[in-house]
C-alpha cells in the first residue's frame, strides 16, 4: 500500500468525520465539517500527485480516487438538501453526471480505453468544491455584505457539472456507440 493509495483511504474515512460535525447540532460544527470536507478535498489533488511524481499509479488507486471524491461530494450535496441549504433537482443532475461519466469510463476501460481529466471536469470539482463549502458556512463573509456567492457558485458549479459531462460524452462518443451500425 503506497502513499497514495493511503491518503485515499484518508478521505473515504474523513467522509463519516465530515458528516458528524455537519449533522450533530453543536456550536461552530457547520464551520469544524467545512474545514474536515475542506482537507478532505485537497488529499483529491495530493494523492494524485504523489502517484504520478512517484510512478505509483496503481489499479486500487484507479479505482478508489474517483470512488473517494464521489462519496465525499455525494455526502455533502446529500446533507444540503436535507438542511435544505441546496434544491434537490441541482443535486440530482450532479450526482447524475457522476454516474454517466462513471458509466463512460467503465465501458471504455472494457474496451482498453483510458478517459483522463479534462480541463472542464477539474473546473467542475473546483466549482463543486467552492459551492459546497460556502453552503456549508452559510456564505460566509458574503452574508455580511448580503452578496449571494452561495447561489452563485452553486451555479456556477451546476453548469460546469453539464458542461464537462456533455464534454466527456461528445469526445468519447464512439465508446457509447460502438458496434451500434
Amino acid at each position: 500500500m503506497n502513499l497514495a493509495n493511503k491518503i485515499t483511504i484518508v478521505r473515504i474515512l474523513l467522509v463519516p468525520v465530515f458528516m458528524f460535525f455537519l449533522l450533530v447540532k453543536m456550536p461552530y460544527g457547520d464551520y469544524i465539517a467545512a474545514l474536515v470536507f475542506i482537507i478532505a478535498a485537497l488529499t483529491d489533488g495530493l494523492d494524485g500527485y504523489i502517484a504520478r511524481s512517484r510512478n505509483q499509479i496503481t489499479k486500487f488507486g484507479k479505482f478508489m480516487d474517483p470512488l473517494a471524491d464521489k462519496l465525499l461530494v455525494s455526502a455533502a450535496l446529500i446533507s444540503l438538501v436535507e438542511m435544505g441549504k441546496i434544491h434537490s433537482a441541482i443535486v440530482i443532475v450532479i450526482i447524475a453526471r457522476e454516474f454517466a461519466i462513471t458509466g463512460l469510463r467503465v465501458l471504455a476501460a472494457s474496451e482498453g480505453i483510458t478517459i483522463a481529466a479534462s480541463y472542464w471536469g477539474k473546473f467542475k470539482t473546483i466549482t463543486q468544491i467552492i459551492a459546497i463549502v460556502s453552503l456549508l458556512i452559510n456564505n460566509f463573509p458574503f452574508s455580511l455584505i448580503n452578496f449571494p456567492f452561495d447561489k452563485i457558485s452553486v451555479a456556477l458549479a451546476l453548469i460546469f457539472t453539464v458542461v464537462s459531462g456533455a464534454d466527456y460524452i461528445y469526445k468519447n462518443k464512439e465508446v457509447l456507440f460502438a458496434g451500434s451500425k
